[in-house]
């Protein structure tokens, strides 16, 4: 299954800034800076006041990628956590494209991606503080990256610590291999920021 949105091989995350921060929000751009969709937070009247009073990095998640008609593209789900997230990626109709499995690095996040059949196809890992990451496939060759380092039409637009670029090899195939290593690397950023 081919999804439209995932087409691009370079994505512009830039973070909203929410005055209360109950939800994450974030706006998703294409190289030539046109806003091509949005992340949402979806957050229960509930789980707004636990959050409140427990770690949010505890606390389950429920993220939509969605494109710029707000059609959802994919969505990442995380239940209660004590330690390592393991998180669930769905694509638009539900159905369930792979799993992501945080591990435990100092200070050197690392997550392995896995597609609906169990086999980790690739591994994203780097520098939290620094924010370089790699993205490799199982034969260790870099198929990706996401940084704050910034080229171009962009350059001039996204200057801010809120902000980053996933660029993924454009030989990669636009399958749900593709969705799915997108969606943990525009969602790395809130994964990280509940951890601290």
């Amino acid at each position: 299954m081919l999804f439209k949105f995932f087409e691009s091989d370079s994505y512009f995350i830039d973070e909203k800034v929410n005055m209360f921060k109950f939800a994450n929000e974030y706006k998703i751009y294409d190289q030539e800076a046109t806003q091509i969709g949005m992340i949402k937070q979806k957050v229960s009247g509930g789980h707004k006041a636990l959050r409140m009073l427990i770690n949010k990095a505890m606390m389950p998640f429920h993220m939509e990628i969605q494109d710029q008609v707000g059609e959802v593209q994919t969505v990442i789900k995380r239940g209660w956590t004590f330690f390592m997230s393991k998180i669930q990626v769905l694509d638009g109709s539900g159905n369930e494209i792979g799993r992501i499995n945080q591990k435990f690095k100092f200070l050197k996040p690392e997550f392995h991606i896995f597609d609906s059949g169990g086999s980790q196809i690739a591994t994203i890992n780097g520098d939290w503080k620094g924010w370089n990451f790699k993205i490799t496939n199982n034969n260790g060759e870099q198929i990706g990256t996401i940084s704050k380092k910034w080229a171009g039409v962009a350059k001039e637009l996204f200057t801010t610590a809120d902000k980053y670029n996933v660029n993924i090899d454009p030989a990669y195939p636009e399958d749900n291999n593709k969705a799915l290593i997108l969606s943990t690397a525009i969602t790395i950023d809130m994964v990280l920021k509940e951890a601290k």
